[in-house]
């Protein structure tokens, strides 16, 4: 498997490169998107540190690091990120999402049709087991999670793991359309987030 952009309705998600990190370093920089995740709004240089270890990839060889940037079409400008860990394993691949708007961007249901976009796109390269960890009083990613995932009894550093129901999609979704956008009037500001790497 291989990263490739990924399109839906609006969005276009993009593999990330270390290019984006002084937009993205503008996108992230609201300190109320750590509320959930913890930490701080990183500096352009030290983002762009972090993207330079991201795009070279995971060095656990069982395990693979997908990210992309949200572009928003039609204001063309990016809105935020998708990220798979996939987990190669006997049993086949499992993903762990996660996802990040922006905060002038949020309440426009961008988190959800990302996801659904990433979902989808995953489905299409076999992966089947994908799942995402959720702070259980954020109430907007829970919305966004809830369009397709469903959660478990399962508790990781206090988040909640939801996971993708066997031999079900996010949805209607594939990875060129998106539909039933999930709308939610509380911050969607992260979910999921996948540990530092």
């Amino acid at each position: 498997m291989e990263i490739k952009a990924v399109e839906t309705g609006r969005l276009s998600l993009v593999p990330l490169a270390v290019e984006h990190a002084d937009e993205m370093a503008e996108v992230l920089s609201d300190p109320a998107l750590h509320v959930f995740i913890g930490g701080a709004p990183h500096s352009p240089q030290a983002l762009r540190a972090r993207y330079e270890r991201l795009v070279a990839g995971s060095p656990d060889p069982a395990r693979t690091w997908w990210n992309w940037v949200i572009r928003l079409r039609e204001e063309q400008c990016l809105t935020g990120t998708v990220q798979a860990t996939i987990t190669t394993a006997e049993h086949g691949c499992t993903a762990e999402v996660a996802w990040v708007v922006g905060t002038p961007w949020q309440r426009r249901g961008i988190a959800t049709e990302a996801a659904r976009g990433l979902v989808g796109w995953l489905r299409e390269q076999g992966v089947r087991a994908i799942r995402a960890h959720i702070h259980p009083d954020h109430h907007a990613s829970g919305a966004v999670a809830a369009a397709g995932l469903a959660p478990t009894g399962h508790r990781h550093a206090g988040e909640i793991r939801w996971e993708l129901p066997p031999d079900q999609g996010f949805l209607r979704t594939t990875a060129r359309g998106v539909h039933g956008v999930v709308e939610s009037s509380a911050p969607s500001s992260t979910v999921g987030m996948v540990p530092p790497r």
